[in-house]
């Protein structure tokens, strides 16, 4: 397959969850529309709309695109939140609540990533407003955090060089909570493997 020049951010979130999620959006471009996707795309909307609001510490950027050159990953940050003191902040929605995953946590610091890169700034942290809980988590770009991400994007592209489409994982719980569970069936397939071995 040819891999691409930039790799989408919002795929990590995808790659971090699933390795076979992923490939079966990004690869194969499927798509399974449901309740929940719908939900999180009409929360989404306000954020989706380019624009600069102004607050007594300074300015939000809605709908902001990043990118970085280094690591050839580009994407949109839901908010970047930029103080009178210079410091930047990016800021992700999410339609559910923190999960146990670091999927959101990764997404988060590669936007940070690219917005360093472009800036010249230092990030500290950055923020993921839950829907569900309607609260936001501050998340800490720690070096260890930074190395996950940098090794998750590695991962992504050398899985694309491969060509070969990751098995389902053994996750009953992800599996449950993933609209392309239908599509993937998950269960199944390593039926099918666990037999032909």
């Amino acid at each position: 397959m040819e891999i691409p020049d930039y790799l989408p951010i919002s795929y990590l979130n995808q790659y971090v969850y699933c390795p076979r999620r992923f490939w079966l959006m990004f690869v194969h471009g499927e798509m399974d529309v449901n309740a929940v996707l719908l939900d999180g795309t009409y929360k989404h909307q306000r954020v989706h709309q380019s624009g600069v609001h102004w607050h007594p510490d300074g300015r939000q950027y809605t709908a902001v695109w990043v990118w970085s050159d280094a690591l050839k990953i580009a994407g949109v940050a839901d908010f970047v939140q930029e103080y009178d003191s210079d410091d930047l902040i990016p800021i992700e929605h999410k339609r559910g609540r923190m999960g146990k995953y670091l999927n959101d946590h990764v997404q988060l610091c590669a936007q940070a990533l690219c917005l360093e890169e472009r800036t010249g700034k230092t990030i500290d942290y950055g923020e993921i407003f839950y829907w569900k809980n309607r609260r936001r988590e501050t998340v800490r770009l720690t070096d260890a955090l930074r190395d996950k991400t940098l090794q998750i994007i590695d991962e992504v592209f050398a899985l694309l060089a491969q060509d070969n489409m990751p098995a389902p994982i053994d996750h009953p719980t992800k599996c449950r909570d993933c609209s392309l569970e239908p599509i993937c069936l998950p269960q199944e397939v390593l039926q099918l493997m666990k037999e032909q071995s």
